[in-house]
C-alpha cells in the first residue's frame, strides 16, 4: 500500500513551510510534496496522483480555481479531495469554488487547528484517515495542537510581544538613534491609509506608517490578544471599492511608544505573496502615497 500524500500549492515559500510543518506534526505518516504555483502543480499532478491537494487561489500563472477546474476534468483527479487555501471570502468567490468542484476552504490566516481539522476531514471522507494512522502508528492524530500558526514554527513554543518600545527583532549596530515613531527615511508609501489586519484570533483596524515592497509598518491599537511575532497574517487595503488582500506574516512587535502602558503597537508585516498583481498593486500604492500626510497616533 502506498503512502497517503497531499500536495501543498503556494506562491508563498512562508505559507508552504507553515502548512508543511503543521501537518508533519499532526500526521507523521503523511507524504508531503510542493508545487511553487498552479503551473508547477498542474505539470505535478500529470505524472503522479496524490490523496489531497491543498491550494492557494491567487498565484501567478496558474490560479488556484484554474488548477481546480483542471483537476476536475482529469479522470484520476475528478474526485481528489481539493481544498483551496484563501484569503477570498466574497460570496460570488465562494459560489465560483464550489461550481468547479472545490471540496472545502481554510480561510486566511488559519491556525494550526483549522488546518488540522480541515485536512482529518478530507482525509476521512475520502477513506484515507485509517491508511493513515496506520503508516504512523506511534503517533496519535486525534491529539491536540498549539491553537496558532506561530506553534507551527516553533515547535509549540509560547511566543509574547516584546515589552516597552524595545525592537522584536535584532538590528545591526549603527551611530544614529534607533527609529522611534518617525518613519525610516529610506521608506516611502501610502502613509496614514486605513487597514484591516486579519489574524487567526482576530481582527484589527490599523494605519500605514510606512511601506515598500517587502514590507509594511503597521500601527494598531493595543488590545487583548496581543499579536504574535511570525503569526500569519492578511492585511485587507480598500482601493475604489476592491480590497486587496496581502498575504503575509508579523515579523516584529513593539510599543510605539516609550512607555510600559503605551497605547499603541507598531507592528512590521511582512509580504509574502509572488503574485505580479500583488506587487504590483503595491507599486501604485507607493508612489501615489509618498505625498500624503504623515499619521500621528492620537491626531
Amino acid at each position: 500500500m502506498g503512502k497517503v500524500s497531499v500536495l501543498v500549492v503556494d506562491d508563498a515559500p512562508f505559507i508552504r513551510d507553515l502548512v508543511k510543518k503543521g501537518l508533519r506534526d499532526h500526521f507523521p505518516g503523511l507524504q508531503i510534496e510542493e508545487a511553487v504555483n498552479g503551473r508547477k502543480a498542474q505539470q505535478f499532478l500529470a505524472r503522479q496522483a496524490v490523496d489531497l491537494i491543498l491550494c492557494d487561489w491567487e498565484m501567478p500563472e496558474l490560479s488556484g480555481i484554474e488548477l481546480l477546474t483542471w483537476c476536475r476534468e482529469q479522470d484520476n483527479l475528478k474526485t481528489t479531495p481539493f481544498i483551496m487555501v484563501t484569503s477570498r471570502g466574497d460570496k460570488d468567490n465562494v459560489v465560483q469554488a464550489i461550481q468547479a468542484g472545490v471540496s472545502d476552504f481554510i480561510g486566511k490566516p488559519f491556525s494550526n487547528d483549522q488546518l488540522v481539522s480541515k485536512v482529518k476531514k478530507a482525509l476521512s471522507r475520502a477513506g484515507k484517515l485509517e491508511a493513515l494512522a496506520a503508516q504512523a502508528p506511534q503517533r496519535s492524530l486525534v491529539g491536540s495542537m498549539p491553537n496558532d500558526s506561530l506553534a507551527a514554527l516553533t515547535g509549540g513554543k509560547a511566543e509574547t510581544v516584546r515589552p516597552a518600545a524595545a525592537p522584536a527583532a535584532p538590528r545591526p549596530a549603527a551611530a544614529s538613534p534607533a527609529p522611534t515613531a518617525a518613519a525610516p527615511a529610506s521608506r516611502s508609501g501610502a502613509k496614514g491609509q486605513q487597514g484591516q489586519l486579519r489574524l487567526p484570533s482576530a481582527s484589527l483596524p490599523c494605519v500605514i506608517k510606512a511601506l515598500s515592497l517587502k514590507e509594511a509598518l503597521l500601527v494598531v491599537k493595543r488590545g487583548t490578544p496581543l499579536p504574535q511575532v511570525l503569526e500569519s497574517a492578511v492585511l485587507d487595503l480598500e482601493e475604489d471599492s476592491d480590497v486587496a488582500r496581502l498575504n503575509g506574516y508579523l515579523h516584529a512587535v513593539a510599543a510605539l511608544e516609550p512607555k510600559p502602558d503605551s497605547e499603541w503597537l507598531q507592528l512590521t508585516f511582512r509580504f509574502v505573496d509572488r503574485d505580479p498583481q500583488k506587487l504590483d498593486y503595491l507599486s501604485r500604492l507607493i508612489a501615489r502615497g509618498s505625498s500624503q500626510k504623515h499619521y500621528v497616533p492620537g491626531a
